[in-house]
């Protein structure tokens, strides 16, 4: 999809349901750690975001749909009014310079700590993550995370549509149901995390069964048009282990056909992957191609472009990116006219603090004052 004259097809407008985009580079989440010790998002956060709002699409970091949720401090929540309230400040900034987001809705699972939340993690299967968690006073070892009942199914079924009404009511234009990176949904899927006998478990039809009913609870709260699911086929984040990625992925895709949500995100996308094919092949709806550029792998001198337009080529819609977003505010212009990038600096300061490594890095204009 490179065009004559070098125009790259990144920055032909798209549609995505109801939204008109001016380009199509989306901002992907990023887990950012600067709200309140309540999950309500901060005038900072609305700062970071408007600053990049010149994105085709902005994905807005994984918001908790319940307290028992929470992963780590200063993660974003949307499940009351001052969460509510907190992002219709951020929407708003967004909005005023012309930008459209989504919010992601991320349910932790066993990736949690009472120390976080004041809660026992729930998970489909009393497996613990085999990793520490970060917690107000350092990192300690994980919790056994309590097995989900069938109400804890329904509950939190019913949370994720509440949670999709109120970014709704934010000023998100929709929401991005979180599946991935091991994550309490990624954890049904995979064999490692559930070992389940009821319906939730078993065969891949069992397995993918929670997030089908997850994701058409939030499209009949909110509309499918406004809908969107990320996935990470094959990653081991947070302790995961599928075990039968190649049987997973095609149930799931295939299940939601009739629940049509708008896109479906697929994180490290590579275009000469088998799955990556028959799923593109499978998914009759718009793709966001997340490229894999190398977690903890310095960002590449073009930020993913490359990378990007080869995606668009094999058929996907809309590429999103990450760091390069993050460290440059103004990424779409950059890349338009080729300017060199800002690379991301301490990746410490990614997750910690206020303004440095969030709001500081500059744009080509602060670079010519």
């Amino acid at each position: 999809m490179t065009h004559a004259h070098g125009v790259s097809g990144l920055f032909e407008p798209a549609r995505l349901g109801p939204l008109r985009l001016p380009n199509r580079l989306v901002m992907a989440p990023l887990t950012r750690n600067r709200a309140g010790a309540d999950g309500t998002p901060t005038p900072i956060m609305a700062t970071y975001y408007a600053q990049r709002a010149s994105a085709g699409l902005i994905i807005a970091e994984a918001s908790t749909p319940n307290a028992v949720g929470r992963t780590y401090p200063h993660i974003p929540a949307i499940y009351d009014q001052a969460h509510v309230a907190g992002w219709r400040g951020v929407t708003e900034a967004v909005r005023e310079r012309g930008g459209r987001m989504f919010l992601q809705l991320q349910h932790g699972g066993r990736v949690g700590h009472p120390d976080n939340s004041g809660l026992t993690p729930v998970a489909p299967s009393p497996i613990p993550l085999p990793e520490t968690i970060h917690t107000p006073s350092g990192r300690q070892a994980a919790v056994v995370p309590r097995e989900m009942t069938l109400d804890d199914i329904r509950s939190t079924v019913a949370d994720f549509a509440a949670a999709a009404r109120n970014a709704r009511d934010a000023g998100f234009a929709g929401v991005e149901v979180h599946a991935a990176n091991g994550q309490l949904l990624h954890q049904f899927m995979a064999q490692d995390t559930n070992h389940r006998t009821d319906g939730y478990g078993g065969p891949p039809a069992g397995r993918v069964r929670f997030v089908i009913e997850v994701v058409r609870a939030v499209a009949e709260a909110i509309g499918p048009e406004r809908v969107g699911l990320r996935i990470s086929p094959e990653a081991t984040f947070n302790g995961i282990d599928e075990g039968d990625t190649e049987r997973i992925y095609p149930a799931l895709v295939d299940a939601l056909a009739d629940t049509g949500p708008a896109y479906l995100h697929i994180e490290f996308a590579d275009p000469d992957q088998p799955l990556y094919q028959d799923l593109r092949k499978r998914w009759q709806g718009t793709l966001i191609a997340n490229p894999a550029l190398g977690w903890g792998q310095p960002l590449p001198a073009d930020g993913g472009r490359l990378a990007g337009e080869r995606l668009l080529a094999e058929g996907a819609d809309l590429i999103a990116l990450g760091r390069a977003f993050l460290a440059n505010p103004d990424l779409v212009e950059r890349l338009r006219i080729g300017a060199p990038l800002n690379q991301v600096r301490d990746r410490h300061m990614m997750y910690v603090g206020g303004e440095t490594g969030y709001t500081d890095y500059p744009t080509l204009a602060d670079a010519c004052a």
